[in-house]
């Protein structure tokens, strides 16, 4: 099974979803729904389910082997808890070789350090194992922190697509951001 860590001094670890994270992925997006309903796009009722959970995983593993989206799960190394999500999607090979990176983590766990972490490695699976040369991602002007996790990994700023993503109910800018294998 894939696990992408910092050697020994990793505090987390990412690795693709399995069907036995359906439970910690649910409790996750139950714990975190208001928090996350600021930054992420609408969603049913339906998803809060341990059916639609087991769904995602599914579709996930199955999006991963057709070469189109890898979604990692982010668990602290001590212990294996389930905190977040980073997910490289949208993958076009060919001329482009691009993709978007997206990314949440449990509320409680902001602030350390973690979604830094995650996307770094992240970012050296996009260049390193699946060989592509550009990674895009797009975060409202007034998550600063978000922004500064990608500027912290070597994102650069291009501009803002204007009311790119419906969040709550409401048609968000966001800053797009991308960096390049050659800005390694």
């Amino acid at each position: 099974m894939t696990r992408l860590q910092n050697g020994n001094d990793g505090r987390i670890f990412l690795r693709f979803f399995a069907a036995e994270d359906a439970e910690q992925l649910l409790a996750l997006h139950m714990r975190n729904r208001d928090f996350f309903r600021q930054f992420i796009s609408t969603r049913s009722d339906n998803f809060y389910t341990l059916e639609s959970q087991q769904d995602i995983v599914v579709r996930d593993e199955r999006a991963r082997l057709a070469g189109t989206d890898y979604s990692f799960g982010i668990f602290l190394a001590e212990g294996g808890e389930l905190v977040g999500n980073v997910a490289l999607t949208g993958i076009i090979r060919g001329a482009l070789r691009s993709c978007f990176i997206g990314y949440f983590l449990d509320r409680e766990e902001n602030g350390k350090g973690y979604a830094t972490e995650a996307v770094g490695l992240a970012v050296d699976y996009a260049f390193d194992t699946l060989k592509l040369h550009r990674i895009e991602a797009g975060v409202m002007p007034h998550n600063i922190r978000s922004m500064r996790v990608l500027e912290k990994c070597g994102f650069r700023k291009e501009g803002i697509a204007r009311k790119s993503v419906e969040i709550d109910g409401v048609w968000q800018d966001h800053q797009m951001l991308a960096i390049l294998s050659d800005d390694r």
